[in-house]
C-alpha cells in the first residue's frame, strides 16, 4: 500500500529505567525504540494512514530491533537503509522523579547521523501525500541535512506538502546557531509545527498567536504553536482555531509533540476540516503522555473518543 505519509529522520534503540530514581541504581533497564520521525510514523500507522519511515540503521541488533518494531506498527520500512560502518543510534531514559524525564543520547557517528541525499526512496517520496521532517536531522551532520534539503527539495516539486516540525535540541546544537536551518525549513513548510521558544528563533512575537502570525508571513500556511500543559494554538490560512484541551495524568511527557503532529497530519490527509485537525491533535498528544514509552500510548482512531467525557475534557 503506498504511504500517504513518509518521514525522514533518525531512529534509536533506547534504554529506559523502569522505574523512579537515578539510572546507576537500576537493576534492569527496559529496551524499546524511539526516535522523532518514526513516532509520526508510528502514530499515523495507528490512526489508519499509510506511513512510511526513512532512515538508515546500523547493521546491529538495535538496529534489527528499530526495522522490526516498525514494521510490527504497519510502518513501511521499504526505504531503509543499512549501514554495516557505523551502530544505530541510542537514547538513554531517566525517571528522576514522577514529574521529571531525563534523556541522554549516544548518537555521534551513529548510522543515522550517515544519512545522505542518496539514502532518499524517491519512489516513496514522490507518491505520497505529505512528507513529514524535522529539525533534529539538520544537526546531526552535513550530508543528514543535505537529505533533509533535497527530500524536501524533492517534495515540492512533486506536488508534496512538506511538513516540519522544528523540534530544536539544544545539545546538537545552539539556536543560534540552529536559526537560519529553521528558517529555510520554515519557508518551505506547507505545515510548521512550534514551540513559543522555537518560533522566537525564527520570528518576534509578545504571545504565542502575534508568533503564529508573524510565521506565515515566512509562507507557511498552517502553524501550529505547542505550549506544553497550557495547550496549542493553531493559525489555518489566516484563521486562529481553538485547539481543545485534554486533561489527563502525565506519566511519561516525550513523545507528546510527536503524536500531536502525527494526529493533524493525519487529520490533514483526510480532508478534515482545521476543528477536526486540531481537535485529533490535542487528543493524540493527551493519549501520549498517559503510557510510559515515547509512542507506546499512541491511540487508534477508533479510541478518540475515550477523552470525551466531561472530567477530562475542558
Amino acid at each position: 500500500m503506498t504511504a500517504q505519509l513518509v518521514t525522514l529522520g533518525e531512529a534509536m534503540a533506547v534504554l529506559a529505567t523502569p522505574g523512579i530514581g537515578l539510572l546507576r541504581q537500576s537493576r534492569s533497564l527496559d529496551l524499546r525504540v524511539a526516535g522523532a520521525e518514526a513516532n509520526v510514523a508510528i502514530g499515523a500507522a495507528r490512526l489508519g494512514v499509510p506511513s512510511a519511515w526513512i532512515g538508515r540503521l546500523g547493521d546491529d541488533e538495535f538496529g534489527a530491533l528499530v526495522r522490526q518494531t516498525l514494521a510490527g506498527q504497519q510502518v513501511d520500512v521499504s526505504g531503509v537503509r543499512t549501514d554495516p560502518a557505523a551502530p544505530t543510534g541510542l537514547m538513554v531514559k531517566e525517571r528522576r522523579t514522577s514529574t521529571v524525564t531525563r534523556v541522554t543520547y549516544r548518537r555521534a557517528g551513529s548510522a543515522g547521523s550517515r544519512l545522505s541525499a542518496a539514502d532518499l526512496d524517491h519512489d516513496v517520496l514522490d507518491n505520497a501525500e505529505i512528507l513529514h521532517v524535522t529539525g533534529i536531522t539538520p544537526a546531526l551532520s552535513a550530508s543528514a541535512r543535505e537529505a533533509v534539503h533535497a527530500a524536501v527539495e524533492g517534495a515540492r516539486e512533486a506536488g508534496v506538502l512538506v511538513s516540519v516540525d522544528v523540534n530544536h535540541r539544544e545539545r546538537l546544537w545552539s539556536g543560534a546557531e540552529a536559526a537560519a536551518e529553521y528558517r529555510w525549513l520554515a519557508e518551505r513548510a506547507d505545515i510548521l509545527f512550534v514551540t513559543e521558544a522555537e518560533a522566537r528563533l525564527l520570528v518576534d512575537g509578545d504571545d504565542a498567536p502575534a508568533l503564529a502570525s508573524a510565521l506565515t508571513a515566512l509562507g507557511t500556511h498552517e502553524v501550529l504553536v505547542k505550549r506544553g500543559g497550557d495547550g496549542a494554538i493553531a493559525m489555518i490560512e489566516g484563521e486562529l482555531v481553538d485547539v481543545p484541551l485534554f486533561e489527563v495524568a502525565t506519566l511519561d511527557p516525550v513523545g507528546a509533540g510527536d503524536a500531536f503532529a502525527s494526529g493533524y497530519l493525519v487529520e490533514r490527509i483526510r480532508g478534515a476540516e482545521p476543528a477536526q485537525r486540531v481537535r485529533t491533535a490535542a487528543a493524540a498528544g493527551a493519549f501520549a503522555v498517559t503510557v510510559d514509552g515515547d509512542w507506546e500510548g499512541l491511540p487508534t482512531y477508533a479510541e478518540l473518543d475515550l477523552l470525551t467525557s466531561a472530567d477530562v475534557h475542558r
